[in-house]
């Protein structure tokens, strides 16, 4: 099998109207599972860019109860390394895949900060927009979401690592400059989320910080969606390497659960799903 059966487009971004509102009513976090169609991500790199791997994972992460599957065809690995890549390649890379994960009826979102990924990925059926950039990368970006009236994950990222800085408050001043954006191009505030970026452009030490003080982005109203799955931070605590960090990842999301996260971005979704549902069962006791 090489691929599954297109599905028929909906109108432009028709898929995502709803989907955020309907996943954060829910009492747990949403889960969202990573599908890289990449060659060189830092965790699973090469894993599934192959359209018969790729279907094989999505189909797996829904039968373990994802909510979202997150799909990226250039690796944003939050460390050195990364290779950049045209529009061109991640479009090649998402065409034999991308409807035939939609078909599979999961709402989908697309991991990329070039509006021209985003946009075909909307008319292909994507929900999301996913944008590790924040709005501020591709200015082409913001009126796109606006004028397709998706959600969009806004992530806090930098150029290079300062482990000077008030970490906090950098994440503040990113997160004000990227709503001011998205309020200019028209995008509707209750369809923003906001994504500490853990691991990006942070050290091991601030992207702790991040996930400690996480209640500090209440200031702003909006969801928050937390990514910690397998980065090099869990490594600084307890030395492992991207596929040994499980134990760890479960540890930061649930701190970030219970700090008020209402979307979680996993490589492990089985695994992050029971761990969610055992400490909510718990909590609701007391």
């Amino acid at each position: 099998m090489n691929a599954l059966p297109s599905p028929s487009v909906p109108p432009a971004g028709s898929a995502g109207r709803d989907v955020l509102r309907t996943l954060l009513e829910r009492p747990l976090p949403a889960v969202m599972g990573v599908l890289n169609v990449t060659p060189d991500s830092f965790s699973d790199g090469g894993d599934f860019i192959a359209p018969d791997q790729a279907f094989e994972r999505a189909r797996a992460m829904i039968a373990d109860g994802v909510d979202i599957i997150d799909i990226g065809a250039e690796s944003t690995r939050p460390y050195k390394g990364a290779k950049a890549v045209t529009a061109e390649d991640e479009l090649a890379r998402l065409r034999p895949v991308l409807s035939g994960v939609v078909a599979l009826g999961v709402p989908v979102s697309i991991d990329s900060m070039k509006a021209e990924v985003v946009a075909f990925a909307l008319d292909q059926g994507a929900a999301i927009a996913n944008d590790v950039w924040g709005l501020q990368r591709d200015a082409a970006m913001a009126p796109l979401v606006a004028a397709r009236g998706v959600p969009v994950i806004v992530m806090h990222n930098r150029d290079n690592v300062d482990s000077a800085i008030d970490i906090i408050a950098d994440m503040k001043a990113f997160f004000l400059r990227s709503l001011d954006i998205a309020a200019k191009a028209g995008i509707a505030r209750d369809k923003i989320v906001l994504d500490p970026g853990i691991g990006f452009g942070k050290t091991a030490e601030q992207s702790m910080t991040a996930l400690a003080r996480l209640r500090e982005f209440d200031m702003f109203g909006l969801p928050v969606l937390v990514g910690a799955s397998r980065k090099r931070f869990i490594a600084s605590v307890s030395p492992s390497e991207p596929k040994e960090r499980l134990a760890g990842s479960i540890a930061a999301h649930l701190i970030a659960a219970q700090r008020g996260a209402r979307i979680i971005r996993t490589h492990d979704v089985a695994e992050t799903l029971q761990a969610l549902r055992v400490a909510n069962a718990i909590e609701s006791k007391q």
